[in-house]
């Protein structure tokens, strides 16, 4: 083991090593070619093509050099290493948000994420991205312990002014919340009654606030106090598969909403 780490500490001590061993695992390039692309001296290019051919990571072909085997396999796992670490120091300030335990993929899929979260400026950043996404989808499906009086706004508008397709699995609590407000339930009984709107009731606790806009997941994340802490959107298609999967389930198990349940 302590060889091994020595070897990925040679490598990542010098960024110009890390680039040149990438650059060779992509195709054959000449010394120029990668003096081009690091910026480094030949001098340094020499020694640092040495080192590679010591380790049998290059070899010399065609007037200049490519990868080995094992040198792509080196490159492509170090690759991953920096993708991986990357995506931790994104996700570092908001880890202990992550409900992790209600979320199934590789948290890699978040590498490209966008990560929106409170300033003192504007203290509801996050909430605000999930409402500018909710104003311009055409399909949305969330399943939430929550539901605000922003988000209900923004898809009670989008159904009755723009066709929006909406279906919601949300806690008891969460509609019994805005029930108790009659300004909010008035708007609610609203969206049920709107062609595209569908309500459902979960028993069980839904631990995660998340909706699906088109094609992008969001997420909702807020601490144990209930404060909101962040906002994560995504695209990435592993991610969007377990949200449909996510929702599906919560969908068969809940019990439909109707605006006659909410009068009084």
């Amino acid at each position: 083991m302590e060889s091994a780490l020595a070897e990925i500490e040679f490598l990542a001590l010098s960024p110009n090593r890390v680039t040149v061993l990438s650059a060779l695992a992509a195709g054959h390039h000449t010394r120029s070619e990668l003096a081009d692309r690091t910026g480094a001296s030949q001098a340094t290019l020499g020694r640092i093509l040495a080192d590679f051919e010591d380790r049998a990571w290059v070899r010399r072909e065609s007037g200049g050099y490519v990868a080995t085997a094992t040198g792509r396999l080196v490159a492509e796992g170090f690759d991953d290493l920096l993708g991986i670490v990357e995506t931790e120091r994104d996700l570092r300030g908001i880890v202990d948000y992550l409900p992790t335990d209600a979320i199934d993929f590789d948290l890699r899929e978040l590498a490209a994420a966008t990560i929106t979260t409170p300033t003192q400026t504007r203290p509801n950043a996050p909430l605000q991205r999930l409402v500018d996404m909710l104003s311009d989808a055409d399909t949305v499906s969330a399943f939430s312990h929550t539901f605000n009086d922003q988000s209900l706004g923004a898809v009670q508008e989008q159904v009755r002014e723009h066709g929006q397709t909406f279906r919601g699995v949300f806690s008891r609590t969460a509609i019994e919340t805005l029930a108790d407000d009659p300004g909010l339930r008035d708007r609610l009984v609203a969206l049920l009654s709107a062609d595209g709107a569908e309500i459902r009731l979960r028993e069980e606790r839904i631990p995660l606030a998340a909706m699906v806009t088109d094609d992008v997941v969001f997420l909702l994340l807020r601490d144990e106090d209930g404060i909101l802490r962040a906002g994560i959107d995504t695209d990435a298609g592993a991610v969007r598969a377990w949200a449909d999967e996510t929702f599906d389930h919560y969908w068969s198990t809940a019990t439909p909403l109707a605006a006659s349940d909410l009068e009084h």
